[in-house]
């Protein structure tokens, strides 16, 4: 079983080699192929498509505080800080928040933190107005781990607030099978250098995971939220809209 600081490291070495690409994985846009401006404007649809369910929905009834978890280099965090007062980007990779960090140096508005632990105690409870995160829990080693960060969401939203998070229902037996990934670890292990695997090989350490509908919505009940909402885009792009 893959441990957090395995994953840690994984998204280090794709932070170092292709950042932008490792956040949105577009195939013709391996090898640095992202523009910067065309990657953030992404952030600027998805945010833009989010804020049009929080207005119907009525929640969160603060807009203070936003945390995006598994911001990457700020692809979702500069667009959000502009409809709150404050944006915390949290990450497990310290690459990725450097880029983070130069990408967005004109958002004052934006704090980039990194946290390598299975929880958030870095934060208050009852600390945001808004949790949002999305391809970031599919990618997770283990479902334990992934309901233990939905926990924590629940635990740092305050009452009245709203979490969002992007979680494949299924997936098909390629992604389950992971063959890249698997021959990524193994001759990574065998000591062959990253951008050998990531640039040359064009391998990847990324896992793919899943959890049903069904699972997720008793899970966040027992963490005492409320469903509002499920957008079924497609098997990945379940979408989940959580009141406390």
């Amino acid at each position: 079983m893959k441990s957090l600081r395995s994953h840690q490291q994984d998204w280090e070495a794709l932070g170092r080699v292709d950042p932008l690409w490792a956040v949105l994985t577009s195939p013709t846009r391996r090898h640095g192929g992202w523009n910067a401006d065309e990657f953030f404007a992404t952030g600027v649809r998805d945010v833009a498509a989010l804020m049009t369910t929080v207005e119907a929905l009525g929640v969160p009834k603060r807009r203070d505080d936003v945390l995006d978890f598994g911001c990457g280099v700020g692809r979702l965090t500069r667009s959000l800080a502009a409809h709150f007062g404050r944006c915390v980007g949290v990450d497990i990779s310290a690459p990725m928040l450097a880029q983070a960090e130069e990408l967005n140096r004109e958002c004052d508005r934006c704090r980039f933190v990194l946290n390598a632990t299975e929880d958030l105690r870095v934060f208050e409870s009852a600390s945001f107005d808004l949790v949002y995160t999305r391809y970031v829990l599919q990618h997770l080693p283990t479902r334990v781990m992934v309901r233990s960060y939905l926990s924590e969401f629940m635990r740092v939203l305050r009452p009245g607030g709203l979490l969002v998070f992007q979680l494949p229902n299924r997936i098909g037996l390629l992604h389950r099978l992971q063959p890249r990934r698997r021959l990524y670890g193994l001759l990574r292990a065998l000591g062959f250098g990253e951008r050998m695997l990531l640039e040359r090989l064009e391998l990847t350490p990324m896992r793919m995971g899943f959890m049903d509908e069904g699972t997720v919505t008793r899970l966040m009940s027992d963490l005492g939220g409320r469903v509002l909402r499920v957008e079924r885009g497609s098997a990945v792009e379940h979408t989940y809209f959580v009141g406390r």
